[in-house]
């Protein structure tokens, strides 16, 4: 059983005693989400007991901005704000923008922001995490449902830039990954099938149609994966681009339609 912490110190031992990596850090931000001693006592209990910090704190500071993320739905790796910043390279003012597999609209949220006056739409097939991105996004703009079939006819042919964090692990792989994402995020969210790219072959298959002429198609991939993505693309008729963030430690591979 754990014992109940009541200063940063035992909030630190504690969370040390779990293998928490940045103890220090995590600590601080337990200490200040909870309003009372009791409340950070299970939050420290959530949190040693291998549940995500984000999940635990109920947020999750993404492309400088706090987007609230709750149990059970994929929590937005930093390396995702590289697809962010790929994408607002590309949008202009009012453009037309999906984050398909939203989870909790983290993508859709930033490029909301960063994007002038831009019109976001967000699907994902877990209502949970549709509930989740509905808290980040414009809740009219959010739709359940497996990728294309879940958006609006009005859509057809006007998206200028459609952004995906699809699942990229392969099947194989999902059980080497950390316990807290194994444990506590959906494994739809994270098994792309043998290869790891199921996902992201029905959405080249399929994006044609939906974009505007020269609008375009970002995917988020492992860097070794990047050329076969980028080989789905050329296949598709688009015109593709791979790129990557060394710092960041991100593959995104973009698609225009011609």
């Amino acid at each position: 059983m754990v014992s109940a912490p009541r200063t940063h110190a035992d909030v630190v031992s504690a969370l040390r005693a779990a293998g928490c990596v940045f103890a220090e850090e995590e600590a601080q931000l337990l200490v200040e989400a909870a309003p009372t001693p009791s409340d950070l006592d299970r939050l420290v209990a959530r949190r040693v007991g291998g549940e995500p910090l984000e999940h635990v704190l109920g947020q999750v500071f993404f492309h400088g901005r706090r987007i609230a993320v709750r149990e059970g739905v994929f929590v937005p790796r930093r390396r995702t704000e590289y697809l962010v910043d790929c994408a607002i390279d590309l949008a202009r003012p009012g453009a037309v923008i999906v984050d398909m597999c939203c989870g909790c609209g983290a993508v859709g949220a930033a490029l909301a922001t960063a994007v002038e006056a831009c019109e976001v739409y967000a699907v994902d097939i877990d209502p949970v995490a549709t509930a989740c991105a509905r808290l980040n996004l414009p809740p009219h703009r959010v739709f359940d449902g497996d990728l294309f079939d879940a958006l609006p006819d009005m859509l057809c042919g006007r998206v200028d830039v459609l952004v995906a964090n699809a699942p990229y692990v392969p099947s194989g792989a999902i059980g080497s990954m950390p316990r807290e994402a194994r444990c506590s995020e959906p494994r739809h969210a994270l098994d792309g099938g043998p290869d790891g790219l199921d996902v992201h072959r029905r959405l080249v298959a399929d994006a044609d149609r939906w974009l505007t002429d020269g609008g375009s198609l970002l995917v988020e991939s492992a860097a070794s994966q990047g050329p076969v993505v980028h080989a789905l693309m050329t296949r598709a008729g688009f015109d593709a681009e791979a790129r990557g963030s060394e710092e960041a430690d991100a593959t995104v591979v973009i698609g225009t339609r011609r």
